[in-house]
């Protein structure tokens, strides 16, 4: 009888080995010194006694790209997809004021092809380096026979640190707070089963094909917008409420969820600018403006909701990290079951 080996049913523990050299001067240049680890161990270890916090409370947040990465596999690109799943979770575990400290990933593929691995971990260290926080371990399967051949799917899971007495929760947002936006990098990772029916089927544009200033697959594999140095920045100089990561649902959806009892948020939708990749989806797309609203993100990536006193400073703080904030509404007396208003 023939001798079986495990690679003869798709699977490679060379490969595998051969993944780890490649990678690992990518995720030792996100280490600092309290990573105790190196890469290869059965778990990650990060000290925290040097933080310089009384009362510590670990923060975390998990999350994907979704069918974003269906623009990767077209388009034979996969170094920017990282840094989507970074920001994924990064931006969320911020909103309650966090600081990440580590991330973790997870590739499962049906073949494990070394060379896109590493691109795919290149854009994830990039996003950990952005964030300020060690790209601490993770975990690649090959999976023969469950995945289609050259496609992926990626997870991410990010801890933060905050104090206990300076969390974030919403609760301390007051009737004339104002609503600050900062601006998304376009569609970031949320709405792209929409957006590829729009471009691909009915607009039949192909992944190369001219769109905008770019091609198909440049404007829709611009990364997330990853927040947390100006945000953290905004805290140190400003009191900020509340803050919300807008990701699936929109505005419409995601700003409600920071605001407490009886209070709404009157959005003037006149006032940002909306970045020409939403207006040709709905043009092309036939879709009403409140879809849009709910699909996408309109420009919008970050929100944080402020005493009228403190805009300043906030708006000054995003400025001096090269982000343009600004006001795009206010919290007024909830009149209706309307948690949010555009005006």
């Amino acid at each position: 009888m023939d001798e079986t080996t495990y690679e003869d049913s798709g699977v490679s523990i060379d490969s595998g080995n051969e993944l780890v050299k490649r990678i690992k001067p990518l995720v030792e240049s996100t280490y600092d010194s309290r990573v105790l680890t190196e890469l290869g161990g059965f778990s990650g270890l990060y000290g925290l006694g040097s933080m310089g916090l009384e009362d510590p409370v670990l923060v975390s947040s998990t999350d994907g790209v979704g069918t974003k990465l269906k623009i990767a596999f077209m388009s034979g690109r996969h170094d920017t997809v990282g840094i989507d799943l970074v920001a994924m979770s990064v931006n969320d575990i911020l909103v309650q004021g966090a600081r990440p400290i580590f991330f973790l990933d997870y590739i499962a593929c049906s073949k494990l092809v070394p060379e896109t691995i590493q691109e795919i971990v290149k854009g994830v260290a990039a996003g950990a380096r952005l964030s300020g926080c060690a790209l601490l371990g993770g975990e690649t399967a090959e999976m023969p026979g469950f995945y289609q051949e050259n496609e992926y799917d990626l997870a991410g899971f990010a801890v933060g640190v905050a104090e206990r007495g300076k969390i974030i929760d919403g609760s301390m947002v007051a009737l004339g707070h104002k609503v600050i936006a900062v601006g998304s990098s376009g569609l970031h990772s949320n709405g792209y089963s929409l957006a590829r029916k729009i471009i691909f089927e009915k607009m039949g544009l192909k992944i190369d094909s001219p769109l905008l200033d770019s091609t198909v697959a440049e404007a829709l594999l611009i990364p997330t917008k990853i927040y947390v140095k100006p945000v953290l920045a905004a805290l140190r100089r400003a009191e900020i409420h509340a803050m919300a990561h807008i990701t699936g649902g929109g505005l419409t959806e995601n700003l409600p969820r920071v605001l407490p009892n009886g209070c709404r948020a009157v959005i003037e939708k006149n006032s940002w600018e909306i970045p020409p990749i939403f207006e040709l989806l709905r043009r092309e797309g036939n879709v009403q403006d409140g879809e849009m609203r709910r699909v996408f993100n309109m420009g919008v990536g970050y929100v944080l909701v402020a005493a009228p006193s403190q805009v300043e400073t906030i708006v000054s703080a995003f400025q001096d990290h090269g982000e343009r904030a600004m006001v795009i509404g206010t919290v007024e007396k909830m009149t209706d079951r309307e948690r949010l208003t555009y005006v």
